[in-house]
């Protein structure tokens, strides 16, 4: 909508210049209002000539039409700014009367020279060649119904400058990025060439906000300043070989995480690349992304560095750099934990699911670590339970079942520590994950692992997770609604009687 709004104002201001150019001596008034379909035909404009003796404010404030008024407040602080444009303004006299006037009423005429509207503008040379140059005002120019009556003064006052640059940079001062594009709009219009320029050079070199650069994009799109604006843009535009390099840059920043050495730094990026990466998933298709192939390649990796550390950890040897071994431990769960995040996120998890039902080995030396240092690897089990039970995973029942004869035991056992330990563990979120894991396989497979539960339950309390509910469903499942894919005909009866003659 923006970019549309632009491209008709853009029109408007090409059309109003055009139709608005007087070049007799006689003094008349157009609206570009005139040439666009309307249901009623607007009303006649009528316009006064300024005795000599007003000023410039009082030329401003002379005309108004009651249809669009201003508040007093815009009207007023419009005023100013163009009062101070013009006290400002290297005019020094001229032969051409400029007359510039708002949707609003307010009217500014300007007093200026040829050689200059000429020379800076191709359009106004075009329309001034071969006029004659008598005594006193020889042309008479009005703008009508103008959105900006400031933007339109101050590309004239930009007209008359030496020092181009140095006047954007007063008036960046001032508004910044949008006074610039609206000047760049009018000065496009007009064929005013040093003046688009200028504000190319100078969008090009000062910073812009995220709402700026829409801006910026948008005006520039719908300019069509080709070649001029590439530069301006350079800092927006993805180039080819960005494109095709872009998921090995992923695969470098994800990496650098995985073997960062600094941990207040590593939760930092961390952080970070977690929210632009889920930017990019919920973002146009289009948009570059990591790819899959790239967060599994780091998950194997991952994997099997944790298998290496817990083989070592299992050594029988005394080592004296052992807490450094069991940190590093965490460390790779911990990463483990993150890329899995990220696949959940993006609905990518679900292969994850069945190599990591398939970890039977690391499960075996995981029993054989002291809990202190393994219990972070049961939260890669946990935040699968719970990925599955919110319906973010969707993987066969046999590989669900295959998850939990692998894992469950190892989350029991690392339960009460995870509950302790862990701030990021939420002791509901996993009891529901796992409850509704469970509840999701056959009615016989269920019945072994709550039964199971219920011994453990009664004999760890708090340190085993409480799926009490998940039992109440399968007791009623079981004992009460129960459910046959076979019809019973075991109540059928049938009675054969004589009918009564």
């Amino acid at each position: 909508m923006g970019g549309q709004n632009s491209l008709k104002s853009t029109q408007q201001v090409s059309t109003m210049i055009k139709q608005g150019f007087i070049s007799d001596q006689t003094f008349s008034s157009f609206s570009p209002s005139r040439t666009f379909s309307s249901p009623s035909p607007p009303p006649p404009t009528t316009t006064t000539r300024p005795s000599q003796t007003q000023s410039l404010f009082d030329m401003m404030s002379e005309d108004h039409n009651p249809n669009t008024k201003l508040s007093d407040d815009k009207r007023r602080k419009m005023q100013d700014r163009i009062k101070k444009l013009l006290e400002e303004a290297p005019f020094n006299g001229g032969d051409v009367k400029l007359t510039v006037v708002g949707k609003e009423g307010l009217k500014v005429s300007m007093d200026v020279k040829k050689s200059v509207l000429a020379d800076k503008s191709r359009f106004f040379a075009e329309k001034l060649r071969g006029n004659g140059n008598g005594n006193g005002m020889s042309h008479s120019v009005e703008i009508s119904d103008c959105d900006d009556v400031d933007v339109y003064v101050e590309a004239v006052v930009l007209m008359h400058c030496v020092d181009l640059k140095k006047r954007l940079r007063f008036m960046g001062d001032g508004g910044g990025v949008s006074k610039v594009l609206n000047l760049l709009k009018v000065s496009s219009a007009i064929m005013f060439d040093l003046g688009v320029i200028s504000c190319l050079e100078y969008l090009e070199a000062i910073p812009w906000t995220e709402d700026e650069q829409e801006e910026v994009i948008s005006q520039l799109d719908n300019l069509q300043l080709h070649d001029s604006a590439t530069e301006v843009l350079l800092r927006v535009s993805s180039s080819p070989s960005t494109a095709s390099s872009a998921d090995d840059i992923f695969t470098n920043l994800l990496s650098g995480v995985l073997q960062a050495k600094d941990d207040k730094s590593r939760r930092e990026m961390k952080s970070l690349l977690s929210k632009l990466l889920k930017d990019n998933a919920f973002s146009d298709s289009s948009k570059l992304d990591v790819s899959k192939d790239t967060l599994y390649h780091l998950c194997h990796r991952c994997i099997s560095s944790l298998f290496l550390c817990l083989s070592e950890a299992t050594d029988t040897h005394e080592r004296p750099d052992r807490s450094v071994l069991m940190s590093e431990i965490a460390r790779e769960a911990d990463n483990i934990q993150w890329i899995l995040d990220i696949l959940i996120g993006k609905k990518m998890g679900d292969e994850f699911v069945k190599i990591w039902a398939e970890q039977k080995e690391l499960a075996a030396l995981h029993s054989k670590v002291q809990i202190i240092y393994r219990y972070e690897i049961s939260r890669i089990t946990a935040q699968l339970c719970i990925g599955i039970g919110k319906g973010h995973i969707f993987v066969p029942k046999e590989i669900r079942f295959s998850l939990l004869s692998t894992w469950l035991e190892a989350l029991y056992e690392d339960f009460g520590w995870m509950r302790r330990a862990c701030r990021g563990v939420d002791k509901k979120l996993v009891e529901d994950g796992l409850s509704q894991t469970i509840l999701t396989l056959p009615l016989f497979q269920q019945q072994i692992l709550l039964l199971n539960w219920f011994d453990r339950f009664l004999n760890k309390g708090d340190d085993c997770p409480n799926i009490q509910k998940a039992f109440e469903i399968w007791w009623r499942r079981a004992f009460i609604r129960k459910y046959s894919s076979e019809p019973d005909n075991s109540q059928l009866q049938i009675t054969v009687f004589d009918y009564p003659k």
